[in-house]
């Protein structure tokens, strides 16, 4: 099976945190600003984490190769705190 190439859109707006989640920029922060509230534009700073379903979207068909990172830490940190214990 030939490999699976990475959506160059997707992995320019969302990113992977440790944990597995997808993490984006908010919506609605490009013009017309000033008809917005203050705490929507307060608020529209900083990243905002998907919800699990459009997360798994996500990885599964435009980030394939993140999900991989994913799992493969979650075991290198599994078999690190054994050792440790």
């Amino acid at each position: 099976m030939p490999k699976m190439k990475t959506h160059s859109g997707a992995k320019k707006r969302f990113g992977v945190t440790r944990r597995g989640k997808v993490q984006a920029r908010a919506a609605h922060k490009r013009h017309l600003m000033t008809n917005k509230s203050k705490r929507m534009k307060r608020e529209g700073r900083s990243t905002l984490i998907m919800c699990e379903a459009d997360g798994k979207i996500l990885l599964d068909n435009y980030l394939p190769y993140q999900r991989k990172l994913k799992r493969q830490k979650r075991r290198y940190e599994g078999k690190a705190a054994k050792e440790a214990a």
